[in-house]
C-alpha cells in the first residue's frame, strides 16, 4: 500500500465534513464526486444548486446528489453566521451589513462554516489565489491555541528508502513564513510534529537545520536555531528533537557519529525544520527534481481547523488527495 492509499484509508475510517467553496469549478466537482464514491469525506459544496446540478450532469457525475449544497444567496443559517462574524470582528468594523455582504463570497462563507462547526475543514484554491483563500481563514478560523503562525509542510516520498521513515520525510516550513523568529520556528517544529503523526503516521524525529552542527559555526542565524530548539523542547518535552544540525548530520549516521554523538535525532531524522522559508523552499524543490521525489503539499498547519490551499494548476487527483489529507488533519486535531 503506497502513501496516498494509506492516507485515504485513514480518511475512510473516520470521514469528516469538508467544505469546498469552489463548488462550480470543474476539477473540484469531479474530485468531490470521487471523494464521495471512495467514502473519504462528507462533502459540502458552495454554489448555485441549479448550476451544480447542470454541471454534474454535463460531466457525468453520479455522486454529487449525496453532497450538501449551500447557496450563498439563500442561507438558512445566515443570521447565526452574521452574529458569529460580528462577535469575532465587530471591533475590526464588521457590522451586520458588512457580514451579510461577506457571506456572498464563497471563500468567506466556507471559513465561517468551519468556525461555526458546520464543517470540519476546507479545501480551496483551484480557482482562487492563495491570499484570497487564507484571508478569511485568518480572520475567522484563526490559529490553534499557543500557535501564532501558519506554516506549510510537504510530505516527501523518496525513492531511496534508507532516508526518513522508509523513504517518507516531512519538510517545513516550505510555503508560508519567510524569516521566522526563534519563537515562531519553535512553533513550526511543534506543529509539524502533529502533522507528521496525523498525516505521515509515524513518530517524528525532528532535526532543526542550520549551517552549523553543535557549535561548529558562530552566527546569529545559528543562535536562532539553537534557541528555537530549546523552546520547542520546553513546549513539547515528549518530542524527539535536536539542533542545531547540518543536513548531513541529520540524515547520515556516520556523519552524525562524528558531528553529533549521542544525539537522539542525528543520523535518523524523519522531519526537517528549515531556518527560513528560503532554505526550505529551495530544498524541497531540489529534492523533488534531482532525487525524483514526490512532494505532497503544501499542507497548511497551525490553523484552529484545517484549511488547505490548492495550486490553480492542480489536477483532480490533487484535489482528492488534499480532501483526504484535510480529513486526517481534522481527526488529528
Amino acid at each position: 500500500m503506497n502513501f496516498v492509499e494509506k492516507i485515504k484509508g485513514k480518511a475512510k475510517s473516520s470521514p469528516r465534513r469538508i467544505v469546498l467553496p469552489e463548488g462550480t469549478e470543474e476539477r473540484t466537482l469531479k474530485a468531490a464526486d470521487r471523494a464521495i464514491a471512495e467514502g473519504l469525506a462528507e462533502i459540502v459544496l458552495i454554489g448555485n444548486p441549479n448550476e451544480i446540478k447542470e454541471l454534474s450532469q454535463k460531466f457525468g457525475l453520479k455522486n454529487i446528489a449525496v453532497a450538501t449544497i449551500v447557496d450563498p444567496t439563500n442561507l438558512p443559517d445566515k443570521q447565526r453566521y452574521i452574529d458569529l462574524m460580528v462577535a469575532l470582528r465587530g471591533s475590526k468594523g464588521v457590522t451586520p451589513e458588512v457580514a451579510a455582504e461577506q457571506l456572498l463570497n464563497p471563500l468567506c462563507l466556507g471559513a465561517v462554516m468551519v468556525k461555526a462547526g458546520d464543517a470540519d475543514g476546507e479545501v480551496a484554491g483551484a480557482d482562487n489565489a492563495t491570499s484570497d483563500v487564507l484571508r478569511p481563514a485568518f480572520q475567522y478560523v484563526k490559529t490553534l491555541p499557543n500557535i501564532s503562525v501558519v506554516s506549510g509542510a510537504f510530505v516527501m516520498l523518496l525513492q531511496d528508502k534508507s532516508f526518513g521513515e522508509d523513504g517518507v520525510m516531512v519538510f517545513a516550513d516550505c510555503a508560508v513564513l519567510p524569516n521566522p523568529t526563534a519563537q515562531e520556528l519553535a512553533q513550526i517544529a511543534v506543529i509539524t510534529a502533529r502533522t507528521t503523526r496525523a498525516i505521515a503516521g509515524f513518530e517524528p524525529r525532528i532535526a532543526m537545520l542550520s549551517f552549523s552542527t553543535k557549535g561548529s559555526a558562530k552566527h546569529e542565524m545559528v543562535d536562532k536555531v539553537v534557541e528555537a530548539t530549546q523552546l520547542a523542547k520546553q513546549a513539547a518535552p515528549d518530542l524527539q528533537i535536536d539542533g542545531e544540525l547540518q543536513s548531513d548530520a541529520a540524515l547520515i549516521e556516520s556523519v552524525a557519529a562524528k558531528k553529533a554523538p549521542g544525539s537522539p535525532v542525528a543520523g535518523k531524522a524523519n522531519v526537517l525544520v528549515f531556518p527560513t522559508l528560503e532554505t526550505g523552499n529551495i530544498a524541497y524543490k531540489l529534492v523533488q527534481r534531482m532525487a525524483h521525489a514526490e512532494a505532497i503539499g503544501p499542507i497548511l498547519q497551525g490553523m484552529a481547523a484545517p484549511i488547505n490551499d490548492l495550486s490553480r494548476g492542480c489536477s483532480v487527483d490533487d484535489v482528492v488527495n488534499m480532501i483526504a489529507i484535510t480529513v486526517c488533519q481534522a481527526n488529528g486535531q
